[in-house]
Protein backbone atom coordinates (compact mmCIF):
# COMPACT_ATOMS: atom_id res chain seq x y z
CA UNK A 1 0.00 0.00 0.00
CA UNK A 2 3.03 2.30 -0.06
CA UNK A 3 2.38 3.24 -3.68
CA UNK A 4 -1.17 4.32 -2.85
CA UNK A 5 -1.92 7.95 -3.59
CA UNK A 6 -4.19 8.17 -0.54
CA UNK A 7 -2.30 8.85 2.72
CA UNK A 8 -2.65 6.46 5.66
CA UNK A 9 -4.21 9.08 7.94
CA UNK A 10 -7.09 9.63 5.53
CA UNK A 11 -7.68 5.89 5.22
CA UNK A 12 -7.70 5.51 9.02
CA UNK A 13 -10.29 8.26 9.38
CA UNK A 14 -12.45 6.68 6.68
CA UNK A 15 -12.28 3.31 8.44
CA UNK A 16 -13.29 4.97 11.70
CA UNK A 17 -16.24 6.66 9.95
CA UNK A 18 -17.55 3.30 8.77
CA UNK A 19 -17.88 2.14 12.39
CA UNK A 20 -19.85 5.19 13.49
CA UNK A 21 -23.59 5.69 13.23
CA UNK A 22 -24.52 8.22 10.59
CA UNK A 23 -25.65 11.64 11.88
CA UNK A 24 -24.15 10.99 15.32
CA UNK A 25 -21.97 13.61 17.00
CA UNK A 26 -18.76 11.63 16.45
CA UNK A 27 -19.68 10.97 12.81
CA UNK A 28 -19.99 14.70 12.18
CA UNK A 29 -16.74 15.35 14.04
CA UNK A 30 -14.79 12.77 12.06
CA UNK A 31 -16.34 14.02 8.81
CA UNK A 32 -14.94 17.49 9.53
CA UNK A 33 -11.54 16.04 10.41
CA UNK A 34 -11.55 14.01 7.20
CA UNK A 35 -12.42 17.09 5.16
CA UNK A 36 -9.47 18.98 6.67
CA UNK A 37 -7.07 16.13 5.92
CA UNK A 38 -8.30 15.80 2.34
CA UNK A 39 -8.06 19.56 1.81
CA UNK A 40 -4.47 19.70 3.07
CA UNK A 41 -3.56 16.64 0.99
CA UNK A 42 -4.93 18.14 -2.22
CA UNK A 43 -3.20 21.45 -1.48
CA UNK A 44 0.14 19.64 -1.07
CA UNK A 45 -0.39 17.83 -4.37
CA UNK A 46 -1.31 21.09 -6.09
CA UNK A 47 1.78 22.89 -4.75
CA UNK A 48 4.04 20.01 -5.81
CA UNK A 49 2.49 20.09 -9.26
CA UNK A 50 3.08 23.84 -9.56
CA UNK A 51 6.70 23.42 -8.47
CA UNK A 52 7.27 20.72 -11.10
CA UNK A 53 5.70 22.93 -13.77
CA UNK A 54 7.95 25.85 -12.85
CA UNK A 55 11.03 23.59 -12.88
CA UNK A 56 10.10 22.26 -16.33
CA UNK A 57 9.64 25.78 -17.69
CA UNK A 58 13.05 26.77 -16.32
CA UNK A 59 14.65 23.71 -17.97
CA UNK A 60 13.06 24.60 -21.31
CA UNK A 61 14.26 28.20 -21.01
CA UNK A 62 17.80 27.01 -20.23
CA UNK A 63 17.80 24.72 -23.27
CA UNK A 64 16.63 27.58 -25.48
CA UNK A 65 19.42 29.83 -24.17
CA UNK A 66 22.03 27.12 -24.75
CA UNK A 67 20.85 26.52 -28.30
CA UNK A 68 20.98 30.19 -29.30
Amino acid sequence: MQNSSIPEDIIKIQKKLTTLEKDSRNYKKYTKILAKHIKSHTMKKRVNSHIKTIENIEKIEQKEKEES
